[in-house]
């Protein structure tokens, strides 16, 4: 048998089994057999197979063309043949420069260029607001019939429109299959899909984070020298807290280790093995005990900084040497806590070097984690099928393509292969931002061991957002502020969960 053959016959057992599969969370080592390619894709492959077998030499050739990220065919039902492709975004920090990337036209112009219209064939709509005010946008634009055709939805709340077959377009309907994404971070594939298993986004960026930390005042404290010996003692949350309980004893209580129990959420929610809701039903489990009891043993010592995330304190503390450390992931890296100068929001070329600066350092940190990233999606209404597949190939799956925007931009990219080539040739993504670190340590390499080893299997709902922000408030007032007991956190917790969310109940 050739290796078309081979090919071919594999994709058809895969069609066969893939309504196995029935949850956004699938296992990563069986998201390529979750496919959710379309069946006349699939009964063109097969009928195929057999006289594919004729040519061996030609069959070769095209199984190699199979695998080279050129997208499928498309479904007929999607429109086509618009002039203009409408693209809508809540602001335009990067899809700009995703546009630039597909169009082939300069970076530093293209924000301006789109807002005058002068890109050919391009409709950019950028609402000029956070990603959190993003949805109501969205809503509008549905509920007024607007011309949309690709819009960007965020982690937190893009299975609002993942789940809503009226929101957004199964991207197999493009002619987009697992074989356009082989090298895709499995967690970002999860997030992607909906509760069916069908893909509906697509990322061109992965978001993993780490503990970034002063190598200096790690040093001064704990004795560490490499972010190696460092991890060694912050490995995983009970030497954490140990570490923390011995920077606190040796500052006097003037050192935080972490930076917010905002921050520490982060990083530990992506460590709970249960959904949030299951059945309608809301789960507190041993889970939600323990991260309140580890928030509460730091929070007394000032092992973990009592300021809000996001609040100036925060962005400073690291500056001033009250914080020796943040769970940040790969957009933190030239902004917020991590600017030489602990200063406002500007560009990571634009910082002021301040006395911290190059005292960084970057270690993995008590469990592997995410925080953030934007997702791809299409209008089912689109009439512009062509232009967004090939937007989306330019972005997601192109590897020179990625491989440009990766130093460019820069950007971490959703390409274990682009990423793995560019850590391996000790890229330098950004000249300033690298020299922030120790021995200009190659922190992406970090990020890129974080990244693989996320695993969402099964435990996505589209209340996580906001039931995840409501345990962290709850812990946070009465557990740790106000010192109430469990069972009193819990209910003001579950109270409320029942006042954002309608249709859960609690046990």
């Amino acid at each position: 048998m050739n290796k078309l053959k081979k090919t071919l016959a594999l994709v058809a057992a895969l069609a066969m089994t893939a309504t196995a599969f029935a949850s956004c969370g699938d296992d990563p080592s069986s998201s390529s057999s979750s496919s959710s390619s379309s069946s006349t894709a699939d009964e063109s492959s097969a009928a195929d197979e057999s006289s594919a077998a004729d040519d061996s030499s030609e069959a070769d050739d095209s199984s190699e063309a199979d695998n080279s990220g050129n997208a499928g065919e498309m479904d007929p039902s999607v429109g086509q043949g618009d002039s203009t492709v409408t693209i809508a975004a809540w602001n335009p920090d990067d899809v700009p420069k995703l546009i630039a990337q597909w169009k082939g036209i300069d970076y530093n112009t293209v924000a301006s260029d789109l807002e005058a219209g002068k890109v050919d064939g391009v409709n950019f709509i950028s609402f000029g607001v956070g990603g959190g005010d993003a949805a109501e946008r969205y809503d509008q634009l549905f509920a007024d019939g607007s011309d949309l055709d690709v819009y960007f939805v965020e982690a937190d709340w893009a299975l609002k429109y993942i789940n809503d077959d009226s929101k957004t377009l199964a991207l197999d309907k493009l002619g987009l299959t697992d074989a356009d994404f082989p090298n895709i971070y499995s967690y970002t594939d999860d997030i992607g899909k909906d509760s069916k298993g069908v893909r509906k986004g697509i990322s061109w960026q992965a978001a993993a984070g780490g503990f970034a930390y002063r190598a200096d005042l790690a040093e001064e404290y704990l004795g560490v020298t490499s972010p190696e010996d460092m991890q060694k003692q912050v490995g995983d949350w009970d030497k954490f807290v140990t570490a923390a309980q011995t920077v606190s004893e040796k500052s006097s209580g003037s050192v935080a280790l972490a930076d917010s129990l905002g921050g520490m959420w982060q990083a530990y929610a992506c460590s709970r093995k249960t959904p949030w809701v299951v059945d309608g039903v809301l789960k507190v489990d041993d889970f939600c005990k323990t991260f309140a009891d580890t928030a509460k043993t730091l929070w007394d010592v000032n092992g973990v900084a009592h300021d809000d995330q996001w609040a100036d304190e925060w962005t400073a503390n690291g500056a001033n040497g009250s914080t020796m450390g943040y769970f940040v992931s790969t957009w933190g890296f030239g902004a917020f806590f991590l600017k030489a100068g602990g200063s406002d929001n500007s560009d990571a070329n634009n910082l002021i070097e301040g006395e911290q600066y190059g005292k960084w350092a970057l270690c993995e940190g008590p469990t592997p984690f995410y925080w953030g990233g934007t997702w791809i999606v299409v209008n089912p209404a689109t009439n512009n099928g062509n232009e967004a597949r090939d937007f989306i190939l330019s972005a997601t799956s192109d590897e020179a393509a990625m491989t440009d925007f990766a130093k460019n931009k820069p950007e971490y990219v959703n390409n274990k292969k682009v990423m793995d080539d560019l850590i391996a040739a000790d890229t330098v993504f950004n000249e300033f931002v690298q020299g922030n670190f120790k021995d200009n340590q190659n922190f992406y390499a970090t990020l890129a061991d974080v990244a693989k080893q996320i695993d969402f299997n099964n435990l996505i709902t589209p209340y996580d957002a906001t039931v995840k922000a409501d345990f962290l408030e709850a812990v946070k007032d009465e557990y740790c502020k106000a010192g109430s007991s469990w069972e009193d956190t819990v209910t003001a917790f579950e109270d409320k969960v029942l006042e954002h969310i309608q249709d859960v109940t609690v046990e």
